[in-house]
């Protein structure tokens, strides 16, 4: 059993599974094979047939696998959320603070111990591959309501708040860092498929180029226009 579990919303699952030893199967075994097949290829079958369980067991957890993906991405950003809130805590400067949290969003995501039944390697993976499947649906409105991007608006509301203290004339710092976290996905995905489409390159320099390009347009957006600042 994991040493913390986070509280999710109860909307995004029938039966929380970081509590019960099946449902921690079926969280990193979905990991594996989202990232592996795509989600579009993932079924509640072939992930029954990797954990030696059945269907029916899967959907006592889940009513089906989109509501799995977008659980998947809820936890993502609960762990950013907490990683951001353990090395803030000793820092008191606002821009620091903002700096670490950018770097936080842009640096390799590796596994972390904590939470044994995760792989967040595989997990950022499907971040950067899926996020956009969550929301950009038909159904977005009714999953806000029930309050399942929560994870994603508590980061993006974090972020903000630091923005709002270093310059409080800036008015789009919600709108700023929404696309920011998008943003830090999509040029991963750009530098790894359509390279063209950004400076960064698919090697190990390309977290430390992230970073950089993230600090530059933050920064930049809060100071740079003097109507602003």
């Amino acid at each position: 059993m994991p040493t913390l579990a986070f509280k999710l919303n109860d909307h995004l699952y029938l039966r929380d599974p970081q509590h019960t030893q099946l449902g921690q199967k079926i969280i990193h075994s979905s990991m594996l094979l989202i990232d592996q097949l795509g989600f579009e290829q993932f079924t509640f079958k072939k992930l029954a047939e990797e954990i030696d369980s059945t269907e029916a067991s899967i959907y006592r957890y889940f009513e089906n696998k989109h509501r799995l993906l977008v659980y998947l991405i809820a936890w993502y950003w609960n762990w950013m959320e907490y990683r951001m809130e353990i090395f803030t805590s000793a820092v008191a400067d606002p821009k620091e603070k903002l700096k670490t949290c950018l770097r936080i969003l842009a640096e390799e995501k590796k596994y972390d111990p904590t939470f044994e039944f995760v792989n967040e390697e595989a997990l950022h993976r499907i971040v950067i591959a899926e996020l956009d499947k969550t929301y950009l649906t038909k159904g977005v409105d009714d999953l806000n309501k029930e309050g399942l991007f929560g994870g994603f608006k508590s980061v993006c509301g974090k972020i903000a708040s630091l923005i709002h203290v270093i310059n409080p004339n800036y008015p789009f710092a919600e709108s700023l860092v929404s696309t920011v976290l998008i943003t830090a996905n999509q040029q991963l995905f750009f530098a790894s498929h359509l390279p063209s489409l950004t400076s960064l390159e698919a090697n190990e320099s390309r977290y430390n180029r992230l970073y950089s390009f993230l600090e530059n347009v933050v920064f930049c957006s809060i100071k740079a226009d003097n109507k602003y600042a």
